[in-house]
């Protein structure tokens, strides 16, 4: 019994994309290749070939935050948090945990910490307190060439 409802669910969603298909238009596999066809053969194109992420730069001039390319992304908000330590416990521990709980991390006392802009680490440094708040001072900048490997 519970094979056929199976059964239906399935033939309702093809039915469904099925429809879906039918409202995009006439356009085929067959449209598809003549627009790419007459894509390759205009080879007026001002096309530039594209570049691997972390490949090095053809004139090995310094990456620089100057020039109109890079103003685009300099006002994009990231997420900077820095890591204290981790580790991992089971969910009756979890259960278990309330005011006062100590929870014992992989990190040594005095150890610098992990700075992590939207989840990757980029640097290391240490907790200092500015104006009643509390702040880190970067001791370790990890180099963008060793963060890009690190995305490999």
């Amino acid at each position: 019994m519970a094979d056929d409802m199976n059964m239906q669910d399935d033939q309702a969603l093809a039915d469904e994309w099925a429809a879906a298909l039918e409202e995009t238009g006439d356009a085929g596999q067959a449209d598809i290749d003549a627009l790419l066809a007459a894509d390759v053969g205009n080879s007026s194109s001002n096309r530039v070939p594209m570049e691997e992420f972390g490949s090095v730069p053809k004139n090995n001039d310094p990456v620089s935050l100057e020039g109109p390319n890079l103003d685009v992304i300099l006002d994009i908000p990231v997420s900077i948090s820095m890591e204290v330590g981790s580790t991992d416990i089971n969910i009756r521990n979890l259960l278990q945990l309330n005011q006062g709980s100590v929870i014992e991390l992989d990190r040594l006392a005095g150890e610098p910490l992990d700075v992590l802009v939207n989840g990757t680490l980029i640097a290391h440094g240490e907790v200092v307190v500015v104006n009643e708040k509390f702040g880190i001072r970067l001791t370790d900048v990890i180099s963008p060439s060793e963060r890009i490997k690190k995305l490999r």
